[in-house]
């Protein structure tokens, strides 16, 4: 069966709440808009110590633009100066003689230098190159103005000439983006805080959150600009201690819930326009962050009329994850990719989606208790049920870790969730993260979302002083190397990695990454 046959026999499942989908649509929110301009014109120069290899240089000011003549096969590049979601437009007029041909273009938009300067030709990675922001346009008449319809992300702009005529040159002028987001930046306490470098985490955390805050929570807005449950949740979180735009909250947990599958099943993602449709992805553990991201809603807002109306979408995920259990009462593995976890190519997915389905009763026992439902008691016994099967089946007291999979595989991601959902008790919680920070297994983080929860797996257990060192070093390094918003993917010790193919494809302004904000407010580092 062709790809596109199981996505339309996936689209025959779908069971639409159209009185969710209406509600959803009716909070709606406003997009905010602020004009800005580039601030220098930047060259990329070879770096071996900068990430990808390239940095940007200070070439001119932004006013040198306007004055330069610019022929076949000459470009420049403009520095918006900080990261920027919009709508760009600019003037160009010829110079000399009247232009006899159209002028043809190529615009390049880029999140970081690297992609100023190696040619997206050259991209061969697993994943489209369609998402590469690169736009080839003719201009029939000059002088005249050009509004290009598409919205871009991006700090740089790359304009190069890649035909006129021998009897006219080009300027160009009034370069401008028009920003968008659904964030009120007036909601945000500034933060004052002692520590420089936390400080500066904080503010690219909230402009990283702001930038993906659109028509809903995006997961990236160059890359996948599109509603992923599992960055929805981070970005609840960081939005409750910043923007407090809980409304579009809302907003997704009503779409999610407009669109399960015939079984219940939430997507692990969602297309938005130009009608809402559910993609045919379904991970063990995002369906089940449906329920906590429900639970941390209704925490933050105690918005009863709402948990009402969900509750059973939210029940229903943590049942059908109980029918993945084996005989033994732990969640059963197998090759596909069934769950998510962390992006670790090695990673065995059972031990930390076990985790993840413990921390997800506990909280829909919670839940159940708030709405009256009569089914309290049983989530209480299951969770009793898959904590006592995770120790019988899955901790290994001569290790002092918690192992995953026929080959028995220790890793980082298990210890943190298995931490985060309070399987030990307290002291021995604590007593396995510092385990976990002195052996460091082989199969460690790759991504700003797991070490978000390895950050709070080590406040859950009390050990803030580590906590901090890890979002200074890790987010801080992001910093270092001339992140503007924080990025979907980085690997201190392999800063090239892409599970794509190429960093050129990687988002660089990503959601769950922005989660620094929360982790620094809430617990008050």
């Amino acid at each position: 069966m062709s790809d596109q046959a199981k996505f339309q026999a996936a689209q025959k499942t779908i069971v639409r709440n159209e009185q969710f989908i209406r509600m959803a649509d009716e909070l709606k929110p406003e997009l905010f808009n602020e004009e800005v301009e580039p601030t220098q014109l930047v060259r990329v120069e070879a770096d071996e110590t900068a990430m990808h290899g390239w940095r940007a240089v200070r070439d001119a000011e932004i006013d040198a633009l306007e004055n330069r003549e610019l022929g076949k096969g000459q470009s420049a590049i403009a520095d918006f100066g900080d990261h920027r979601v919009g709508y760009v437009s600019f003037e160009v007029r010829p110079v000399g003689s009247p232009p006899d041909a159209p002028l043809k273009l190529r615009l390049t938009f880029g999140e970081m230098p690297v992609e100023m300067a190696v040619p997206f030709a050259s991209y061969k990675g697993w994943i489209s190159s369609s998402w590469l922001q690169e736009e080839t346009l003719y201009v029939d008449v000059l002088p005249g103005k050009v509004i290009l319809p598409r919205r871009y992300s991006f700090r740089y702009m790359k304009i190069e000439v890649l035909d006129t005529s021998p009897k006219y040159r080009v300027s160009f002028f009034n370069l401008k983006c028009a920003t968008v987001t659904s964030a009120y930046r007036a909601n945000v306490i500034p933060l004052d805080h002692a520590d420089p470098l936390l400080s500066d985490i904080d503010r690219v955390s909230v402009k990283t959150l702001e930038d993906c805050m659109q028509d809903v929570f995006e997961d990236g807005p160059k890359r996948d600009r599109r509603l992923w449950l599992g960055d929805l949740r981070l970005q609840a979180l960081a939005n409750y201690a910043t923007f407090r735009n809980d409304v579009l909250v809302k907003r997704c947990l009503y779409l999610f819930a407009g669109v399960p599958d015939e079984r219940g099943r939430v997507s692990a993602n969602l297309f938005i326009a130009p009608e809402l449709i559910a993609d045919d992805t379904y991970l063990f553990d995002y369906s089940l962050f449906f329920t906590v991201t429900l639970y941390d809603y209704y925490e933050a807002t105690g918005d009863a009329v709402t948990l009402k109306d969900l509750w059973p979408i939210a029940r229903r995920q943590v049942e059908l994850a109980l029918e993945r259990l084996d005989d033994r009462g732990v969640v059963r593995d197998e090759e596909t990719w069934w769950s998510f976890i962390d992006w670790h190519e090695s990673l065995n997915k059972q031990a930390p989606s076990h985790a993840v389905l413990i921390y997800a009763l506990r909280r829909a026992s919670r839940l159940a208790e708030a709405v009256g439902c009569a089914s309290e008691g049983e989530f209480e016994r299951r969770l009793t049920d898959a904590e006592r099967a995770a120790m019988e089946a899955l901790w290994d007291a001569d290790q002092g870790f918690f192992v995953s999979g026929e080959e028995r595989q220790v890793s980082w991601a298990a210890q943190i969730w298995m931490a985060l959902a309070e399987v030990l008790p307290r002291e021995e919680n604590k007593a396995l993260m510092k385990r976990l920070l002195t052996q460091r297994p082989e199969i460690s983080p790759t991504t700003p979302y797991m070490y978000h929860h390895l950050a709070e797996a080590l406040l859950a257990v009390g050990l803030k002083d580590e906590a901090v060192e890890f979002i200074k070093s890790y987010w801080g390094g992001m910093l270092k190397n001339g992140a503007d918003t924080f990025w979907e993917l980085y690997d201190p010790g392999n800063p090239d990695f892409s599970p794509y193919g190429s960093p050129l494809i990687n988002s660089y302004c990503h959601a769950w990454s922005c989660t620094p904000t929360y982790l620094i407010r809430h617990y008050r580092l």
